[in-house]
C-alpha cells in the first residue's frame, strides 16, 4: 500500500477513536448552585480569579465542599457563611462592609483625597514661589538669549 493511503486512511480513521463524552454533572441543579456560589468565591490559591474557573487543586476540593453542602439540603447563604467561617472575609469578591473591611472599601478614595490634597499643596507652594521671586534683569536677558538661539 503506498504511504499516502495510510495517511489518509489514518486522519479518517481518528474519530473512530473517539469516545463518548462523560456528563458534566449527576444532578444539574446542585451544578448550577454550585456554578452561582462559586463565581462569587476567590480562588484562595489563585487570589485574581473566582472559584468557578479555578483549575487549582484547593478548588477542586471546595467546589467538592460546596457541592456536600448543596446536597445536604443548605441555603445558598448558608453555604456562603460556611466558607466565610473557614476562610474568612478574603473569600468573598465581595466582602461585606464591617469595621474590619472599611479599608478595603474606602481605602482608595482616602488615598485619592490625599493625593489631590498635596497636589494642591504642591502647585499652591510653586504659584506662590514663582510671584515672589522674579527674575532678575539678567536672568531675563539670559533667558531671551537661550530663546532666540533655539528659533
Amino acid at each position: 500500500m503506498k504511504p499516502w493511503l495510510w495517511l489518509v486512511l489514518l486522519c479518517f480513521s481518528w474519530p473512530l477513536h473517539a469516545n463518548e463524552a462523560k456528563p458534566l454533572a449527576e444532578d444539574e441543579v446542585v451544578e448550577q448552585r454550585l456554578i452561582k456560589i462559586a463565581q462569587e468565591m476567590r480562588c484562595l490559591v489563585c487570589q485574581n480569579e473566582s472559584l468557578a474557573g479555578s483549575r487549582a487543586d484547593l478548588a477542586e476540593d471546595l467546589r467538592r465542599e460546596i457541592r456536600a453542602q448543596i446536597r445536604q439540603g443548605k441555603t445558598d447563604q448558608q453555604v456562603v457563611d460556611y466558607m466565610v467561617s473557614r476562610y474568612g472575609d478574603f473569600v468573598r469578591y465581595r466582602p461585606p462592609v464591617k469595621p474590619k473591611t472599611w479599608f478595603l472599601w474606602f481605602g482608595p478614595f482616602v488615598f485619592l483625597a490625599i493625593g489631590v490634597a498635596v497636589l494642591a499643596f504642591v502647585l499652591r507652594r510653586r504659584n506662590r514661589d514663582a510671584a515672589e521671586s522674579p527674575l532678575s534683569s539678567e536672568q531675563k536677558k539670559q533667558a531671551e538669549a537661550l530663546l532666540r538661539d533655539q528659533s
